[in-house]
């Protein structure tokens, strides 16, 4: 069964204008309000609460080098939220952590390399694979967070506690990204497996999933689905929007089959200021309620 987990994050984005607050962070309620909770408690789940972060802050002009936006108060949330991760898997349930921005991740991945034998199917619109060693700009995890999964990036993001990488890059699986992704040959020379959304929408959502889940698994893998992987007529509702993306009924399709071996999820960059009627937010609810029903369901134990 699942426990669901708020966790309102903003911290790894850029603001969208100077001064202003990404909306990534009204999430998890939009999508409460919108019927998901209700929903999957119907179905079981249990309300597991509230990881609050620190306040956002946008320290362009004063961050040092060598660091991420947030920094301090992403390390920290991320420490929270693996707490709160491993308290679900203990209890046997698993974790649906709704977000928030891609930062989420790290904590995911924390929780993730304490428990070990643990891979990673990462569905996203980008590689998210901006690092210090291909980028004079690393400074925004939301757009960092696969390559600090797998241990590329500055050790305070990358190898919190020591425990980097949180996810072996032979074990981790991406989907989703667009063809001008700029770091796409880096990932494939690195991962188990990387799949274009092209490819999803040629070969079907069941055959990918079935590949990403054999790279990821054995033993259980932690699924992250930014909702960008959604194409912008679907989903315009994201910080990033490029267009190539998935329907409705190839995502559904594929976090169908992709559930039942996860360890738990996490769900990132839904941004509600740019769905005033809330109309994305239903859509996003159907999709994860039809999706994710039967997450962890089909790891033994």
């Amino acid at each position: 069964m699942l426990t669901l987990l708020s966790a309102p994050s903003n911290l790894g984005l850029r603001p969208p204008l100077p001064g202003s607050v990404p909306g990534t962070a009204k999430a998890p309620e939009a999508l409460r309000e919108a019927g998901l909770n209700a929903r999957l408690v119907a179905k079981g789940a249990i309300d597991g609460g509230v990881i609050l972060p620190a306040r956002y802050v946008d320290d362009d002009d004063t961050r040092a080098p060598g660091r991420v936006r947030n920094e301090t108060a992403v390390i920290e949330h991320s420490r929270r939220l693996a707490a709160r991760i491993a308290d679900a898997l203990a209890a046997g349930r698993a974790p649906l952590v709704i977000g928030g921005d891609c930062s989420l991740l790290i904590g995911a991945g924390i929780a993730s390399a304490r428990r070990g034998d643990t891979g990673l199917v990462h569905i996203d619109g980008h590689t998210d694979f901006r690092h210090p060693g291909n980028s004079d700009e690393s400074a925004s995890v939301a757009g960092e967070a696969l390559a600090a999964a797998i241990g590329r990036h500055w050790p305070a993001i990358a190898d919190i506690d020591g425990l980097s990488p949180y996810f072996p890059a032979a074990r981790t699986a991406h989907i989703g990204h667009r063809p001008d992704d700029e770091d796409q040959q880096e990932v494939r020379g690195l991962l188990g497996l990387v799949t274009p959304a092209a490819d999803v929408i040629a070969r079907g959502a069941s055959d990918i999933a079935a590949a990403s889940a054999e790279v990821a698994g054995p033993g259980g893998y932690w699924l992250q689905l930014d909702v960008d992987v959604l194409d912008p007529t679907v989903m315009p509702a994201v910080d990033s929007p490029d267009p190539g993306g998935l329907d409705k009924a190839q995502l559904t399709e594929l976090l169908r089959a992709l559930a039942p071996q996860a360890i738990g999820a996490s769900i990132t960059v839904f941004d509600p200021d740019l769905d005033p009627d809330g109309r994305f937010a239903r859509l996003l609810v159907d999709v994860l309620d039809d999706g994710l029903s039967e997450l962890g369901t089909g790891l033994a134990g």
